[in-house]
């Protein structure tokens, strides 16, 4: 069954060349893009969408998400408003709720805040564990998890549980929780913080969640410059996610992973992603993000929207899209390319296609997955130009149309 649509406005397609296509037309076949081009060059498909000059971008890639949870931190939001200071230990609150729902009850809750987000135009998504903290609850979320996201993502390195020594837990965080939530992820990850985990503790977690297979990520310096940025460049982490506070140190260093990569091209050695939360500096009202220091200075950056109960309680990448543009001095190309192709790097699946059956996300290619999302406007300038405005019109993901 194929399906094309035409009389698309602008078709933005973020791939390699960087194609903004006017008076587009894009035909898919199954799960993958199979043309696009000129409308007037469009082929005969099974079935016809006219998009009615609307604009028509890849989905979103979220790559950094915090969705099987329970419970509810108002209080720790309004307390923030008012004046004090964000610190990790919130997620303790969490860590209680979460540990009292049901399995059917935070499948439920995740299955819905996926649903919210496909609804806005994300068509692939990463989540993490984190809000179980013990053996048994983190291999319950690393399962719940994998039923509900794109990718998986171990944070039981997210913060030592009240009482516990920080040691002994970061041992059980390498040895059997490792091992207990290993069937049900893909990647590992530390929040590398003051209040949090040390580097040395860190280094240990990344260094044993890679033996075990898994890629790795860092959670670095949100609070404060740290040894965050340092330590996910030099164990080659694919994201080092915040990114709040760097020393120039940090940002050369960041540079400097991708000295081997053709952006060109889209090959030769990766670097560590940027990925800039702004939709949590401005909850947590800390410095946004470097983003365009970063990009001036070489660096692949993503944005993505850490929804979580505490910091982030959003899951609208078209928000942190507008907010990148309008504060962080991105342009509309560059904050869509971060929230879409910035997004799948960080999580090694930008390439992919016919050939190998492991399709790429991000952006729109013949062979990629034919995740879509047209706008209710004729451009994707209307993201910042009109921000919080309902914009999605429909989504496609992997070919079904999901909106």
């Amino acid at each position: 069954m194929s399906t094309l649509i035409t009389n698309i406005a602008e078709l933005m397609t973020q791939d390699l060349e960087h194609r903004v296509l006017k008076n587009a037309a894009i035909v898919i076949e199954g799960e993958r893009i199979a043309w696009l081009g000129a409308a007037s060059d469009a082929p005969a498909a099974d079935d016809e969408v006219d998009a009615g000059g609307r604009a028509v971008l890849p989905g979103w890639v979220d790559s950094h998400t915090h969705l099987v949870f329970a419970g509810d931190r108002t209080a720790e939001f309004e307390a923030r408003m008012a004046g004090e200071t964000y610190s990790a230990g919130g997620i303790a609150v969490t860590v209680d709720a979460t540990r009292q729902t049901s399995d059917y009850d935070l499948t439920r809750l995740a299955m819905a805040r996926v649903s919210e987000a496909v609804a806005q135009g994300t068509t692939y998504l990463e989540t993490k564990t984190g809000y179980g903290l013990d053996v048994e609850q983190e291999a319950r979320s690393a399962r719940i998890a994998s039923t509900v996201a794109d990718e998986v993502t171990y944070l039981g390195a997210h913060l030592v549980p009240a009482g516990s020594d920080p040691d002994a837990y970061t041992d059980l965080v390498c040895g059997p929780m490792l091992d207990a939530v290993r069937p049900y992820v893909r990647w590992a990850d530390v929040f590398c913080e003051e209040g949090a985990f040390t580097a040395e503790q860190s280094r240990r977690v990344l260094a044993a969640s890679r033996a075990a297979g898994l890629g790795i990520r860092v959670h670095g310096n949100q609070l404060g410059i740290g040894p965050g940025v340092r330590l996910a460049v030099e164990l080659d982490a694919a994201s080092v996610d915040h990114v709040n506070y760097l020393a120039p140190a940090d940002v050369a260093a960041l540079a400097d992973s991708w000295a081997g990569w053709d952006a060109a091209a889209g090959t030769g050695r990766r670097g560590t992603v940027a990925t800039c939360l702004p939709a949590c500096d401005l909850s947590t009202r800390q410095p946004l993000a470097s983003g365009r220091e970063l990009l001036d200075a070489g660096v692949q950056v993503a944005l993505a929207s850490n929804a979580n109960p505490g910091t982030s309680y959003t899951s609208s990448m078209a928000f942190c899209v507008a907010t990148a543009v309008l504060q962080m001095r991105l342009s509309v190309h560059e904050a869509v390319r971060a929230a879409t192709y910035g997004g799948a790097l960080a999580l090694h699946r930008e390439t992919g296609n016919d050939a190998d059956g492991e399709r790429a996300v991000g952006s729109l290619a013949v062979g990629h997955r034919a995740d879509l999302h047209m706008l209710n406007a004729p451009s994707a300038t209307h993201l910042a130009y009109r921000p919080g405005m309902p914009l999605t019109h429909a989504v496609w993901r992997a070919g079904v149309r999901a909106r």
